[in-house]
This record gives structure tokens, sequence and C-alpha cells, in this order.
């Protein structure tokens, strides 16, 4: 809730009834697109992204990326000091980083125009709660508007719709950038082409190779996104297996980052790294995964490692993710992956020391009193197992249970 557009200030005790009343239209944005059980989630404080900077109108306050130079932050505060309204504020992004006064000066035009119209339609009568005000663009607007940039060597672009669309976006936007576009005008399919359509499909995998002959095994819950790392093939040279173990890790860690962008992945994650011995080979594995995550946009952090060796994160989710996009549940199993028998379980043999008789007057030999109780409290043991060989390498415990005289 936006306390200060509300007129509440910190003194005063914030109530949400103070604010609210029932049946009383109001002002929302989805954060949050629903996920499984999960609904949107909805905010009143509003934000309109833009290609340089994010508008918050009744946000009073601005900042600027901590990504940019002191410079560069001191000449874009100069640059929206006088251009940004006083009951609004801004939140510049790290494209902004070097754009012309007029560039900057445009996008906040744009952006509080979209405002003004938001605001025009929440109030005219003829619009009824609940109703669409205002909706992001498609996806190829948002690419092109979050993402493209000069670094960008070229794009390509499959469609007339899309090539009009994007064209008329940029030319509008940013018109340096139009060099960088090229129609495809092949006969084939661009993702084929091109071996988009191969990469999707790897993506789809549970599991994932790295280049030493080691996996990935991706899980997803309701609850969290589990990651196990494991050395396959991968044996190593000269026979040191802390080394081996330790390269591997290396290359999960740079992996892992990949895939969470890949696949969109967000929420609590774990990883379940290959244990390793040594200390500085933890703390090695563990800087490597920040470091690469550090290439990240959306916002992340990574936990204590547990004391069990798992690596927990955090990512924020906010939309779908690359296989809720691509999919839909299966009617069979309801996306459990599995499919239930319908016949009954077959019966238990019998064991060799029971006894089946259909003469229930037959007696039944005498057993001691010893006996009687050992049958009553079988007997529990532990082993220990050895790990087979290319799995983790921690001691597995099994445990049994063992019948007296079987």
């Amino acid at each position: 809730m936006n306390w200060d557009a509300a007129g509440i200030s910190e003194s005063q005790p914030r109530k949400i009834e103070m604010v609210l009343k029932t049946g009383q239209p109001v002002l929302v944005q989805v954060t949050k697109d629903p996920i499984g059980q999960k609904g949107a989630r909805l905010t009143s404080q509003i934000s309109l992204p833009g290609r340089y900077l994010v508008y918050v109108p009744g946000g009073g306050m601005s900042g600027i990326s901590r990504r940019l130079p002191e410079p560069e932050r001191a000449r874009l505060k100069t640059i929206l000091k006088p251009i940004v309204p006083e009951e609004a504020g801004v939140i510049v992004r790290t494209a902004a980083e070097g754009a012309s006064d007029v560039e900057i000066e445009g996008d906040v035009a744009r952006l509080k125009a979209q405002w003004d119209d938001i605001v025009q339609k929440s109030e005219n009568p003829n619009f009824h709660a609940p109703a669409l005000l205002y909706a992001e663009p498609d996806l190829a607007v948002r690419v092109i508007r979050d993402i493209f940039n000069e670094d960008f060597r070229k794009l390509t672009i499959q469609g007339n719709d899309a090539w009009e669309e994007i064209n008329g976006y940029l030319s509008f936007i940013a018109p340096e950038l139009t060099s960088k576009i090229e129609k495809w005008t092949g006969l084939g399919d661009l993702f084929a082409d091109y071996r988009v359509d191969e990469q999707l499909a790897k993506a789809f995998d549970r599991k994932v190779y790295l280049p030493s002959g080691g996996s990935l095994v991706i899980d997803r819950t309701e609850a969290m996104v589990v990651i196990d790392v494991n050395t396959g093939k991968f044996i190593g040279k000269g026979g040191n297996l802390e080394e081996t173990v330790t390269k591997n890790n290396l290359e999960a860690a740079e992996e892992i980052a990949r895939q969470l962008r890949l696949r969109d992945l967000g929420g609590i994650i774990v990883v379940d790294f290959i244990d390793m011995i040594l200390e500085s080979n933890r703390e090695q594995v563990l800087r490597r995964l920040v470091e690469c995550l550090g290439r990240d946009r959306t916002k992340h952090q990574v936990a204590e490692v547990t004391s069990l060796g798992l690596v927990q994160m955090t990512r924020k989710r906010i939309g779908q993710g690359l296989i809720e996009a691509f999919s839909t549940t299966c009617d069979s199993c309801a996306g459990r992956g599995i499919h239930i028998h319908t016949e009954p379980l077959k019966a238990r043999p019998a064991m060799p020391f029971e006894s089946h008789s259909d003469n229930s007057s037959q007696e039944e030999p005498e057993v001691s009193e010893e006996a009687q109780e050992s049958e009553q409290k079988p007997a529990v043991v532990t082993t220990t197992a050895a790990a087979p060989s290319g799995r983790k390498r921690r001691r597995a415990v099994s445990t049994g249970v063992v019948t007296p005289g079987a």
C-alpha cells in the first residue's frame, strides 16, 4: 500500500480500513502473474517501465542505478530535475548511460502521457471495476525496450507484423538502432536455421550435460527448485579425486547461472554440489557461482551453505518460466510425470517359515518365551554402504529389519 500517496503520515496508525472501503474501486498493478495454486500479486504502487527509466507516479523520490559511474549519475540528475513532476519519481536504468538530454526527456514525456491516459480511463464513468486500463506490450517490444542496445551486432526478424511493429517502435524511441535490425528473407524457419529450436528442446530436459562429462539434474517442485550435480563419466586426470570434483563443481556453477536465466527459474533454489574436502575449494565454487550470477538482471540472493553442504539461494519470480510458456499440464498425470497402476497389488508371497493349513484343529508348535519376545521385537541393524563410482561421496546409511531365525 502506498501510504504516502494516500495521505497517511508515519505518525498516524497505518490501518487498511483508513484508506479503503468496501466496494471502493482501487487502481492496482499486477506485479506477479498467478503460478500454480498461488494467485496474482497486486500493488497500488504503480510503476511504468520505459527504455531509460521507470516512471513512478505518486512516488516523490528518484533513484539512479548504482552500476553507473558517479559523473554519469550527476549528469542524469541534472537532466531529470526540471522535467520530472513533483508528485512523481523515476528510477533510472543502466541503459540511460550515455543517453542524450532529448532521449531522456522523451522517455519521461511518453511515460507521463501513459499515466495520464490511465488516470483518465479510471475516472471514466463507463468503466466499471474490474477493468483493464493498460497492458504491457507484447514480448517482441519488451525485448527491444529492455535488452536491445548498441552492443548487439544484429537482430533478425521474421514475419511482416513483427517487422512493422519493431521497426516502428525503434524508429520512434531509438532511430540509431534501426540499422542493426534486418528482415528475414529465407525460405525456411528462422528458429530452425539458427538452431534456436534445438536449444529450446535442451532447455526442457531435466538433465543438462557439462563440458567435462558431468551433469546437472534440475527438478521443480511446488516449494522450490532442486539442482543436483553429478560427475557422471568425468574421472579427471592424475587420479586426484578432490581436484576432479572441484573442477566439475566449477563447471556446474557456471552452467547453473546460465540455466537459471535460460529457463527463468525463480523462488527458492537449492543446489547440491558434490562434496569437497577442502574448505578453500568449497569457497572457490561458491565465489564462482556468485560471480556468474552477477550477470543476471533478475534480483537474486545467495544464502549461506547449510550443514549438509547445500547451497541455498533465491531468485525473483515475476511471471511464467520457459517451460510454462511452451507447455500445458498433462491431462493424464496432472503434471506429476507418473501413471498410477489400476491393477490391485499382487498378494505378498508366503515366507518359507510360514505355515498354511485348512486344518484349524492342528496343534501349533510350542515356542519359548525368549523366541516370542524376539519375534515381537525384530532387531534393527545399521550398515554403511559404499557409494557407487561417479556418485556422491557421502556415507550412505541403510536400515533393515532382521527376523530371528530367518
